[in-house]
């Protein structure tokens, strides 16, 4: 009897074991027209009662070389699919899909799953206490060398509250769960953008990683009958760009403003977002993003800044330095100059900081934007005029007898003085933008912090590289020549430099204050001028008497100057010689449908290079006429002052300073940006290529 019990409880045990088996399984099924494949539907026994959830999965094991796909197949293939139209207490169910691999078949790329897969379940019921039955019609297809698509019957009975965990198959249903990328602990991945190219047909994804990149990859899904191909990443430090093509068999593709499912992939970590396109520019930066390339690039700008027109004042600086530098020791030379260029340095790690901080606070960045500040203008106005008065022997800076005699015995030799002249030649050099220097700074300002120091370093180290030549062969001094009366004659023309400057930069308040206001301003660097020359030249005159002459040559100056820059700014008006539009980029694409080009033209009044960029290129000859034809349309975008507009407008198409010049058309609807140099052959030719004609200009 007792054997007997034994017996009966192992029985019954066993038949517990097999009804809960198969309560939370199916069979696998094979089906004769695809043997290297096998299926089944699981449970893992884990609900929630409070939800109404019941979770499981579809399991999937291929033979040999056999793969099926990813939501989005790719170039080839179809997903796999279930539909439950006839099944029981159930109210709806959630497919999850862990990350696919890439892989290629016959020359086609494709995304997806080799040996076995589970496609993670999350069936909601309707009732918790009453019986559920799942009827599903699973098609997959598989492919080797040839494809195959195979449905199956899936048929599974239960009782949500009656469910006991099943171990194995929770263990298989959650390491599926958790390569889901939507359910993924944080993975580091920050924002996340993206830009369409409609004329080349490509996205671009932008990305940040805080801990850097490992193998990334980026897929792209989310719009039927539309293929992503297989992106090009390039990536460094914090920053990824993958540049991905995108095709349809129903011809070309518009993405803008379309909201598409971007997974950004490192290593084991994955983050799946929504991402909304926008339309702009994708430039081929197949070497750009070298980061040692665009440190060379940031070098040879900060070079070439030493000879843009908006640092030509800071000659007279550079060569009184030299002139003195002529009589003393090679270590006095070499403190100076090394002086002179961690003046440069540290002021563009001033910048940098000031950059970084307006990016940490979420506010609009780009390069010279310190001139749409009119205080700041006038800040410059005084520094000038003030090196220009010292040039001119109107009066000498002298320190306190304490700090001189200090100053002596520490062999200071006046560094702080050349430290200045360094942070000053940098102020004066940030409205310029050199060659090489825009792809450098944009790079720069869309980069991770350290990337950026690291680019302004460049650029810093490229600006002072005379001084650090110098520096570094002091012996070069002695090449020039001997000190004589030529230097008086120097520092004067030096001064004259250094005046223009002075009005040029109040020149550019008249963006900030009426003319009136303007003139009053330029009133105080001419009588202080005056004044200084006055008693300079005749030391017996009194003071009082130096003030009134001073005056009377002051107002009759500023007069004068106000008439001529009044005919000037009228005669300018008068004869311009292109037809502006304000810019406005809603209407781009109106212009666009039309068959118009429309060229934009991004400028500010204290940018050099923009105005010899009108001068020598778009006010001339071919491209003054070209740019005249009845079929182009003239924007131009002001940004002496600031305007979120503009500064949205270049951060849109990566640029971060001015001159900006792009060419929309119905060749080219996401427009042709040109370089930071106009040429008369590159405006004429983008112009063509946008109009989609060769017809435009000769």
């Amino acid at each position: 009897m007792k054997k007997q019990f034994y017996v009966g409880l192992v029985t019954l045990c066993l038949l517990l074991m097999s009804r809960v088996g198969f309560a939370l399984s199916t069979e696998w099924l094979v089906s004769p027209q695809q043997p290297n494949a096998k299926v089944r539907l699981l449970l893992t026994g884990e609900t929630d009662p409070v939800a109404g959830t019941v979770t499981g999965g579809l399991e999937v094991q291929l033979n040999d070389d056999w793969k099926t796909y990813w939501r989005s197949p790719g170039e080839g293939g179809i997903a796999p699919e279930a539909k439950w139209l006839d099944s029981g207490n159930l109210k709806q169910v959630e497919w999850l899909w862990p990350l696919p691999e890439r892989f290629e078949l016959l020359g086609i790329h494709a995304l997806g799953y080799k040996k076995t897969v589970v496609f993670p379940l999350v069936f909601q019921v309707e009732d918790f206490d009453q019986p559920v039955r799942l009827l599903g019609d699973f098609r997959l297809s598989s492919c080797t060398t040839i494809c195959v698509l195979t449905d199956y019957q899936l048929d599974l009975s239960f009782i949500p509250s009656a469910l006991t965990p099943d171990p194995a198959a929770a263990f298989a249903v959650d390491k599926a769960l958790s390569r889901v990328p939507t359910l993924m602990p944080d993975s580091g991945i920050g924002e996340v953008t993206a830009v369409w190219d409609a004329s080349q047909q490509i996205v671009r994804v932008t990305a940040v990683r805080s801990d850097g990149w490992k193998t990334p990859d980026v897929i792209i899904d989310g719009m039927e009958d539309v293929i992503f191909g297989v992106p090009d990443i390039r990536y460094q430090g914090e920053q990824l760009k993958a540049t991905v093509s995108v095709s349809s068999w129903l011809g070309d593709v518009d993405l803008n403003n379309q909201t598409l499912a971007v997974t950004v992939i490192s290593g084991d970590y994955a983050k799946e977002i929504p991402v909304v396109v926008r339309s702009g520019t994708v430039a081929d930066d197949t070497n750009d993003n070298s980061l040692l390339y665009l440190i060379g690039l940031a070098f040879l700008g900060g070079l070439i800044l030493n000879l843009m027109p908006c640092v030509l004042p800071v000659l007279g600086m550079k060569l009184s330095s030299l002139v003195m530098a002529s009589g003393q020791s090679q270590g006095q030379v070499r403190r100076q100059f090394l002086s002179v260029a961690a003046g440069i340095l540290f002021s563009f790690w001033l910048l940098a900081a000031g950059l970084l901080a307006l990016k940490t606070f979420g506010a609009q960045i780009g390069w010279g934007i310190q001139f749409q500040n009119p205080w700041f203008i006038g800040f410059m106005v005084l520094v000038t005029t003030a090196f220009a008065a010292n040039l001119l022997s109107c009066f000498d800076i002298r320190l306190p007898v304490a700090w001189s005699s200090r100053i002596a015995q520490t062999g200071d030799d006046g560094l702080a003085g050349h430290f200045i002249q360094g942070m000053f030649a940098t102020l004066l050099a940030t409205p310029c933008s050199a060659p090489f220097l825009g792809t450098a700074v944009a790079f720069a300002l869309v980069s991770d912090p350290l990337t950026l120091w690291m680019i302004f370093t460049s650029l810093g180290i490229g600006m002072a590289a005379p001084y650090l030549l110098v520096s570094l062969r002091p012996s070069l001094v002695r090449l020039l020549p001997k000190p004589g009366p030529w230097m008086n004659v120097l520092r004067r023309v030096l001064a004259l430099l250094l005046l223009g400057t002075t009005f040029w930069l109040i020149s550019l308040l008249h963006s900030h204050m009426s003319m009136i206001w303007v003139l009053l301003v330029a009133a105080g660097p001419v009588l202080l001028l005056a004044f200084s020359m006055i008693r300079s030249r005749q030391p017996a005159v009194g003071r009082g008497l130096a003030f009134v002459a001073a005056l009377c040559l002051s107002l009759g100056l500023v007069m004068s100057g106000g008439w001529i820059l009044g005919a000037f700014e009228k005669g300018t008006q008068q004869e311009s010689v292109l037809n502006w539009t304000p810019f406005d980029e809603s209407k781009i694409e109106s212009h666009v449908m039309t068959g118009k080009v429309v060229f934009v033209d991004v400028t500010a009044d204290w940018c050099i290079t923009c105005k010899a960029n009108k001068a020598s290129v778009l006010n001339r000859g071919a491209v003054a006429e070209a740019l005249n034809a009845p079929g182009v349309v003239l924007m131009q975008g002001d940004w002496t002052r600031p305007s979120d507009v503009i500064s949205q407008f270049l951060n849109k198409h990566n640029r971060y300073g001015v001159p900006f010049n792009i060419v929309y058309g119905p060749g080219a609807k996401a427009g042709i940006a040109l370089p930071v140099l106009l040429t008369r052959d590159g405006v004429l030719n983008a112009l063509n290529q946008a109009a989609g004609t060769q017809e435009i200009g000769k």
